[in-house]
């Protein structure tokens, strides 16, 4: 089990940056291949950014603006995101997964202003 806990959303404006982070708590983090996902409301979550147990692999929806990045010391990974556009608006949800099993965080929000 892992208590995932996000941080760092708000109110930016579009062309801006804001940087996501997620503290693990629990089962020894470098375990967990993670991953940002987000969601607006009446639609589906969707892939955000995801990065493997040793950082090596990282993927991305857009990875000209997103990076992605972990700290297995600090058990807490991030997500970079530049040049911010409306449609970024989204609560940004946090995922730890094994093979067995999917944890998710409670979710902070980011709203982009146009």
């Amino acid at each position: 089990q892992v208590q995932l806990v996000e941080s760092g959303g708000g109110l930016v404006q579009a062309g801006g940056s804001v940087r996501l982070s997620c503290a693990a708590s629990g089962r020894t983090f470098s375990v967990y291949d993670m991953g940002w996902f987000r969601q607006t409301p009446g639609k589906d979550r969707e892939f955000v950014a995801a990065i493997s147990r040793s950082g090596v692999s990282t993927y991305y929806r857009d990875s000209s603006r997103f990076t992605i990045s972990r700290d297995n010391a600090k058990n807490t990974v991030y997500l970079q995101m530049n040049s911010l556009k409306a449609e970024d608006t989204a609560v940004y949800y946090c995922n730890a997964r094994t093979n067995w099993n999917d944890y998710w965080g409670q979710g902070t929000q980011v709203t982009v202003s146009s």
